[in-house]
């Protein structure tokens, strides 16, 4: 029975793979198009736990929460990747590295708003970048709750699905003052903790409207033209990873503090060309 289910497992991997050669894609469109496919596949554990009374919170080293879901939905995206992508490498929030020999790096966070998640806000998502040889070459964010999902690979422009629908093209906003600009943000405590509060008032008196609709979820309304300028005080690899090629190919600026486009600069930015040098001259 073992070797059978074996076999069966063999076989499904090896026409997966010949279903995404006869399509003639890149190697980078192949990992793309499979993170789509097992990221949804994923969103079916998460939205298990949402909204669930019983699901149980714990506290991490540095006192953030996580949830089984998080460590569920990590789990089944890194076995996943490892069955088909063997010799890629994967980092993720919860289970940390695994080196390749590849060049492809995964980069995962099950769900990015995870205190969203636990009170049961919608306003949490699911964050699969991939690096080529250390560079940006395509992300995904999912936000489950919300049936949506948007996803870009360099090149290829950004792409935001609703349900069932078809996808359209993800693009920024034209706003160019940020007088006219709808500002967003996380949380209080992260401008406080880096010592930067009073640069948070600032910048909701420079723009039209501020709102706190955070996390990966305010990043993704400047991809999608929604929003005008994401600004988060502390941001983490996973956090940013799948951010960068998004806003990008969606004709924004993803930028650390100082400018860079990386997602190790600790913070992170999401906005419209037009606004970039406003935003950078008040957090420098």
């Amino acid at each position: 029975m073992l070797e059978y289910r074996l076999s069966t497992i063999y076989a499904a991997h090896i026409l997966s793979i010949i279903i995404r050669e006869a399509m003639n894609l890149t190697p980078i469109e192949q990992r793309l198009q499979f993170g789509l496919e097992v990221s949804a596949q994923a969103e079916t554990i998460v939205m298990k736990y949402f909204l669930n009374d019983s699901l149980h919170v714990m506290l991490k080293e540095d006192q953030s929460p996580v949830t089984v879901a998080d460590r569920g939905a990590e789990e089944f995206l890194r076995g996943k990747i490892s069955q088909e992508f063997p010799d890629d490498a994967i980092m993720g929030e919860e289970f940390g590295a695994q080196d390749g020999t590849s060049g492809y790096r995964w980069i995962l966070d099950p769900i990015d708003g995870t205190k969203s998640f636990i009170h049961g806000v919608p306003l949490f998502g699911m964050l699969i970048g991939l690096q080529f040889e250390g560079e940006p070459a395509a992300g995904i964010c999912r936000i489950p709750a919300m049936k949506e999902v948007v996803y870009a690979h360099r090149g290829g422009g950004a792409w935001w699905q609703r349900g069932d629908s078809e996808p359209v093209p993800a693009k920024v906003s034209q706003t160019t003052e940020l007088s006219d600009s709808l500002f967003l943000f996380t949380a209080v405590e992260g401008w406080q903790e880096i010592d930067r509060y009073p640069l948070l008032g600032e910048f909701s008196e420079a723009c039209r409207l501020s709102r706190s609709w955070g996390d990966c979820y305010g990043h993704i309304l400047v991809a999608t033209g929604r929003a005008d300028l994401m600004v988060d005080p502390l941001l983490a690899e996973w956090d940013a990873a799948a951010l960068i090629p998004i806003v990008e190919e969606a004709g924004g600026v993803f930028m650390d503090w100082t400018g860079q486009s990386t997602a190790l600069g600790g913070n992170g930015i999401s906005t419209t060309p037009a606004l970039k040098d406003a935003v950078l001259e008040k957090v420098r």
